[in-house]
């Protein structure tokens, strides 16, 4: 086997642990994923474009599953920028911090509700982007509303909150939280995903 034939194959394999990895927890729990697979290129990429990598210094994201999102932010956010990243499912935690080495990245195992005390630990200062597909429609209403606010109150005054559910009923929680909420809807992804942009 050649040195392009290994390549491939490698690549192949880590695909399907990836795939495996993903819908293994999707069979545990499906409520924490919502999907069977993870997000479409189309998706990252629109949910990405509307990030002012220049500027941003700090990003968050909740629920990195196997890392669809976290491998894009790492190869377009700044050298000087902070990735910070919280997950609840051990499994995509070990999984992350063994398949991307970036000293930019810091992995927390815990809730969002918790970021604010997470920051703080980091003394990290307000936030630029928040990014997050976690599925707000399957999580107890109280849960729901502590992330929200949590997340609002964390995000500078010119930041984003950027999510995408496959699901619109987060909708009037969302105008209730932030003062500036815009929907957009992308086809190209199983399931199609409703995707937000949320300004404080």
């Amino acid at each position: 086997m050649d040195e392009h034939q290994q390549t491939a194959s490698n690549t192949q394999q880590s695909r399907r642990r990836q795939f495996t990895l993903f819908a293994s927890n999707f069979l545990k729990h499906p409520k924490m994923l919502g999907s069977i697979i993870p997000s479409s290129p189309f998706l990252v990429r629109r949910m990405l474009s509307h990030v002012d990598w220049e500027r941003t210094r700090v990003l968050v994201e909740y629920g990195p599953g196997i890392g669809t999102f976290t491998k894009e932010i790492l190869r377009q956010m700044h050298p000087d920028a902070v990735l910070l990243v919280l997950e609840t499912n051990k499994d995509f935690v070990d999984y992350i911090n063994g398949a991307f080495s970036d000293p930019r990245m810091q992995v927390v195992h815990g809730s969002a509700a918790d970021i604010q005390q997470v920051l703080n630990e980091r003394e990290l200062g307000a936030v630029d982007y928040v990014v997050a597909g976690i599925p707000f429609s399957t999580l107890p209403d109280v849960a729901r509303e502590n992330i929200l606010d949590a997340t609002r109150q964390v995000i500078s005054p010119d930041g984003t909150f950027l999510l995408y559910q496959f699901s619109p009923n987060i909708l009037p929680s969302l105008h209730k939280t932030f003062s500036q909420v815009t929907r957009e809807f992308e086809p190209m992804n199983f399931l199609p995903a409703h995707f937000y942009r949320c300004r404080p």
